[in-house]
């Protein structure tokens, strides 16, 4: 067997248009999704909300250093807290979570199907500086030991190898990163790069809070992403003639860390800085944030965490319901 996990060969590409049943991209190839109805917008506030609920809740996360960001109930999409979250920037290897997803999207897909690395991740990696999951030129893995290498150690040599075999080639594939995008209703997110790297420039890829929660919303309702991004670690072993012996290490702070924590996406260059994409579920309360533009991964861990305390503590009841945010 390629990998550890048996999961594999039960999430087709049908299984995963199953598990997206209800949005906007149930049952679609990429190449038709521009054409779906896009994830419902956030909901407004219908009703004033009661004083005295008003007085039993903080009125604000506290200091948040990131000036962009947002945090949301995850079931309705209803804002919870907001700050500059229409303003356009660039998110890093966020843009990994939109990858994963236009691989899953794929027609016939196979996640057991051996991918050759190829040779270019050798000048791609090496002109930004990428941070990769150890792979090389000819090793040959699976795609789904691939998605795996894509989205907890953040490689972007996984996202080159993944991007050239289901475009087919990159080009084809940014073309389906940027039909899902409209798909999902994300009118404010263009992609040129597979991994969020600044090609050709440092704001060429980019999105906005409010935007990247709706890919996060509709990514994590598929079941191998949400099961791929919550690990702290992941070990592949090795195959004889088709690749080494791998163990990967989450890229994000939170996981181990934050309780309820349920991943997703680090993202960092020196035009976004250093960036989450998190959602974190405790009791019947399951909330989803972002912050961008952090400097530094330690003040994205106070700001995540401050965000999912308040989202928490002023967890809407309805979708009706979302206090004042700032903008």
């Amino acid at each position: 067997m390629h990998g550890t996990m048996g999961i594999g060969r039960l999430l087709t590409a049908a299984g995963v248009a199953a598990s997206l049943a209800g949005t906007s991209l149930a049952a679609a190839a990429p190449a038709e999704a521009a054409a779906l109805r896009p994830l419902p917008t956030k909901a407004t506030a219908a009703h004033p909300v009661a004083p005295a609920y008003i007085l039993r809740m903080p009125h604000t996360p506290g200091s948040i250093t990131a000036p962009y960001n947002e945090i949301e109930d995850t079931a309705t999409g209803a804002e919870i807290w907001g700050k500059s979250e229409n303003a356009e920037v660039p998110m890093g290897s966020i843009t990994k979570v939109m990858t994963a997803l236009v691989v899953l999207q794929s027609s016939g897909l196979n996640l057991n199907q051996l991918v050759t690395v190829p040779s270019g991740i050798t000048a791609y990696d090496n002109e930004y500086g990428a941070s990769t999951a150890g792979l090389a030129p000819g090793q040959q893995l699976t795609t789904l030991q691939l998605l795996y290498a894509l989205l907890i150690p953040s490689g972007c040599d996984a996202a080159y190898a993944l991007a050239q075999a289901y475009g087919p080639g990159l080009d084809g594939f940014i073309a389906k990163m940027n039909s899902t995008a409209a798909a999902l209703g994300m009118t404010s997110t263009h992609f040129t790069d597979f991994s969020g790297l600044p090609d050709p420039t440092e704001t060429s890829t980019y999105s906005t809070p409010s935007d990247l929660l709706k890919l996060g919303r509709a990514a994590m309702k598929v079941p191998l992403i949400a099961s791929i991004v919550k690990l702290s670690t992941y070990h592949v072993d090795a195959v004889t003639g088709e690749h080494p012996a791998f163990t990967w290490t989450t890229t994000d702070p939170l996981i181990g860390v934050y309780p309820g924590i349920e991943g997703i996406k680090t993202g960092s260059t020196n035009g976004a800085s250093y960036c989450l994409l998190f959602e974190a579920y405790q009791g019947s309360e399951d909330v989803i944030g972002v912050v961008l533009d952090d400097p530094s991964w330690s003040v994205v861990t106070t700001d995540s965490e401050a965000l999912l305390n308040f989202g928490f503590a002023n967890y809407p009841r309805s979708g009706n319901w979302r206090p004042l945010t700032a903008h």
